[in-house]
């Protein structure tokens, strides 16, 4: 298993609030949603080292709300 490292970050309770739900309902965690969500941004931005990530503008309807 590779090395984790540690990270403090401080969320706007809302914010907090929003993320414990979504990951409940994907049987998550907080910090795995947080890692998943991170992983699909940067692979959509083309900013994950060693994948095959999408370009940006290259998002089709799957981007940020929905749009192109």
């Amino acid at each position: 298993m590779s090395e984790r490292k540690g990270f403090l970050l401080r969320l706007d309770p809302a914010l907090l609030d929003a993320l414990q739900r979504w990951a409940s309902d994907d049987l998550r965690s907080v910090n795995a949603q947080i890692e998943f969500l991170l992983r699909r941004v940067l692979a959509e931005e083309g900013r994950l080292p060693g994948g095959t990530a999408a370009r940006r503008g290259d998002r089709g309807t799957r981007g940020r709300g929905g749009k192109s």
